[in-house]
């Protein structure tokens, strides 16, 4: 059977207003903050969701995107509930967590870009994965010695036996046991999320190029 849908054309926000509860706040192709333009809208079978094609206002953007809105109630209201991710938001680290680690760069990135698109099954683990080559870059960086027990050791094992800084080590093991809670079928921190992982990795990161910044002062420095 062939879906139908029904397309609505309501040129101005006064028409809008309607049946649109609210607006997302933030283009999801320059991620300015805006208060989109309204073009048109189609409903669903069911006449339960709306998928209202907007426009950033920017004039250095002026993207069209798709956002989704749900009612329950049958009220006539559609309240926003997400919008199709047109160009991923990327966090963006220091030159010194750059240089030391850019696979840790691209994985954190890969692991927010799902973030995004709301695949918070897959993501805590993308996060995990990015964690260990953070750190395990900085242990080899600073031991290169035992690079290939680094290299093949459990991220905990090299937390434990090789990391000095106790701000980082305290940051990163917590950090790998949040990731794993991610990666495995059962959770043992149950009052803990996926926020509390991204401020442990974020904490790690800040320590770790404190670290390498502070070591670069001091050697150009000396007598």
């Amino acid at each position: 059977m062939t879906t139908t849908y029904q397309i609505i054309y309501y040129p101005g926000s006064r028409d809008v207003n309607a049946f649109l509860e609210d607006y997302p706040n933030d283009c999801p192709s320059c991620h300015q903050k805006i208060t989109p333009n309204y073009n048109s809208a189609v409903f669903n079978r069911n006449l339960t969701q709306i998928s209202a094609l907007l426009t950033c206002p920017n004039p250095y953007c002026e993207t069209a995107f798709v956002a989704n809105y749900f009612t329950e109630d049958n009220s006539g209201r559609f309240y926003f509930n997400s919008i199709f991710k047109i160009r991923p938001q990327k966090s963006v680290f220091a030159n010194e967590i750059e240089e030391l680690s850019p696979s840790f760069v691209k994985i954190y990135n890969e692991a927010y870009f799902a973030e995004q698109n709301d695949l918070f099954e897959i993501c805590g683990v993308g996060y995990r994965k990015a964690l260990e080559f953070l750190i395990k870059d900085y242990l080899i960086k600073n031991d290169p010695d035992n690079t290939e027990v680094i290299k093949t050791a459990l991220l905990g094992r090299c937390i434990k036996d090789f990391v000095r800084n106790e701000k980082i080590k305290d940051t990163a093991e917590r950090a790998t046991w949040l990731g794993n809670d991610h990666a495995h079928y059962i959770k043992k921190w149950e009052t803990k999320d996926l926020a509390d992982l991204k401020l442990l990795i974020k904490l790690s990161v800040v320590w770790i190029e404190s670290e390498i910044i502070t070591e670069q002062l001091v050697n150009s420095m000396t007598r």
